[in-house]
C-alpha cells in the first residue's frame, strides 16, 4: 500500500520556501505485531516545527532530509495488529504530514470523537491547550487577582492561554494580536478584557495603555520587543513564561535581545522557559477541568482550516505569517 508523505528537501535559511519541501509517494512495509494502519484525518501544523527544520542544536532531533516531517495527528485505524486497538477507532499519535501512517500501538491514544471533533485532540484538548496550562501554573504560578499578558492572543496557545488564566482566576487579561479583526476575536469572542493590534505602535506604549497598573504575568508566545514590553511593565514578583519566540524563528541573524533585563531585579521578577512535554503529568488534570470549562462556555476555540495534504507546506508557510485565527490545521 503506497503512502502520500510531505518531506524535507532541504533545509531553509530565513523563510521557508514551498521548494524546501516535496508531496511524495512511498509504498509502506507490512504491519509487524504491535502496529496500526492509520488513516489520517486531521493533521497539526505548528510554529516548533520550523525550529526542527534546521539541524541547529535544539530540544528536539531536526527532521531528516528526504524523510516524511513528523507532526501531531489524529487517524482512523485501518489495520490492526496492536492489542486493545481495534479498526474504526480515532487515535492521537505524532506521525502527521502523510495520509497513511504506520503507527506504533504503544504511541497512540484512542480519543473519543463523539465526545469532541477529531480536531480538538490537537487544539484545546491536546497539547496546545496543556502547554496554557502548564505555563500559567506551574511556570508562572498564576493567583487569583494577576494582571495577565498574553502574546499572539489569536493564535491556538494564546487564545486558551487567556481564557484558561481568566478561569483561573486572573482579574484582568490582555492580549496582543497582528490585526484589528483578530484583535477583535481576542476581546470580543475569547473574552479578554483589552487587546491591541502591535502594529499600531511600540508594544511598550500599547501595554501600558491597556495595563496601566502594570501585569504580574507575562505568557510569552512571540519574543522580541513583546518581551522587553512586558519586562518593563512587570510588578513586583513577576512572572515570565517563555512558551515561544515566533518573532525570531526565521531570523537570520541572532535577537539582540531585552535591553532591559536589569529591571527583573528591581521587580524580583523571575522569568523561564518551558516545553510542555516535561509537564505531562499535568495532563489528565488539564483535561478534567478543560471539560468542565468548554461545558460551561468559559472556554472556546476557534479553528482554522486547510483542506488537503497537498496543502499542508501552504497551511504551514500560512502559520509562520500569521494567516491564521485559533489552531491552524490541516485536513488530510
Amino acid at each position: 500500500m503506497d503512502a502520500r508523505e510531505v518531506v524535507l528537501r532541504s533545509r531553509p535559511v530565513g523563510w521557508p520556501e514551498p521548494s524546501d519541501f516535496e508531496l511524495v509517494e512511498r509504498e509502506l512495509p507490512p504491519l509487524e505485531d504491535g502496529q496500526l494502519l492509520v488513516r489520517n484525518v486531521v493533521m497539526s501544523v505548528d510554529p516548533y516545527m520550523r525550529g526542527r527544520m534546521s539541524d541547529a542544536k535544539s530540544y528536539a532531533a531536526p527532521y531528516a532530509l528526504d524523510e516524511p516531517m513528523l507532526g501531531g495527528a489524529v487517524g482512523v485505524i485501518e489495520q490492526s495488529r496492536g492489542a486493545g486497538f481495534e479498526p474504526g477507532q480515532h487515535v492521537l499519535h505524532g506521525l502527521g504530514w502523510r495520509d497513511l501512517a504506520v503507527v506504533d500501538a504503544r504511541s497512540a491514544r484512542i480519543v473519543d470523537t463523539t465526545a469532541a471533533p477529531a480536531s480538538a485532540y490537537l487544539g484545546v484538548l491536546g497539547m496546545t491547550g496543556l502547554t496554557a496550562y502548564a505555563g500559567l501554573t506551574r511556570i508562572a504560578n498564576l493567583t487569583d487577582g494577576d494582571i495577565v499578558f498574553v502574546s499572539g492572543a489569536a493564535g491556538a496557545v494564546g487564545g486558551v492561554a487567556g481564557q484558561v488564566a481568566r478561569a483561573l482566576g486572573a482579574s484582568r487579561v490582555i492580549g496582543s494580536a497582528g490585526s484589528d479583526e483578530k484583535v477583535a476575536y481576542v476581546r470580543d469572542e475569547l473574552g479578554f478584557d483589552a487587546a491591541f493590534n502591535y502594529h499600531d505602535g511600540k508594544v511598550s506604549r500599547l501595554l501600558r495603555e491597556a495595563a496601566p497598573d502594570g501585569i504580574d504575568v507575562y505568557f510569552d508566545n512571540v519574543g522580541g520587543e513583546h518581551l522587553e514590553a512586558a519586562i518593563g511593565s512587570l510588578r513586583l514578583h513577576g512572572r515570565i513564561a517563555i512558551c515561544g519566540a515566533i518573532s525570531a524563528y526565521n531570523a537570520t541573524e541572532p535577537a539582540s535581545g531585552p535591553k532591559n533585563l536589569a529591571r527583573l531585579i528591581q521587580t524580583r521578577g523571575r522569568i523561564q522557559g518551558f516545553l510542555v512535554g516535561d509537564h505531562q503529568d499535568l495532563a489528565g488534570e488539564y483535561w478534567r477541568r478543560a471539560a468542565g470549562w468548554l461545558a460551561d462556555g468559559s472556554l472556546t476555540s476557534r479553528e482554522t482550516f486547510v483542506d488537503g495534504l497537498d496543502h499542508a507546506v501552504d497551511a504551514f508557510l500560512g502559520l509562520l505569517h500569521g494567516e491564521n485565527i485559533g489552531k491552524m490545521l490541516v485536513r488530510v
